[in-house]
């Protein structure tokens, strides 16, 4: 599945963890606290684990999107956005 992630994490020490976890995951940065990527539904399950692990419930926020191809490729890309060749080759495909 096609999955966004973003966070706003108080403490360093808990975001820097976060943000491994995203990329272990196979996510990739689009923006310091966003993550973009094809993960598998377990994956995704011990993302969210790893994440509550890290996080304080009363000052963090996490956000966790699925979305389809057929929403990715709906998705309107305004400036900069984010560099497609980060991405993985089956995500980046979609909005070509």
């Amino acid at each position: 599945m096609i999955l966004w992630v973003l966070y706003d994490i108080t403490n360093d020490r808990a975001r820097s963890r976060v943000a491994k976890y995203c990329k272990q995951a196979g996510l990739y940065r689009v923006q310091y606290s966003v993550f973009l990527g094809n993960v598998s539904a377990s994956d995704r399950d011990t993302l969210e684990i790893q994440m509550e692990e890290e996080i304080d419930v009363t000052t963090d926020k996490v956000y966790i999107f699925p979305m389809s191809k057929n929403e990715l490729q709906d998705t309107t890309l305004m400036g900069e956005a984010f560099d497609k060749k980060l991405i993985t080759d089956e995500v980046r495909a979609l909005f070509f």
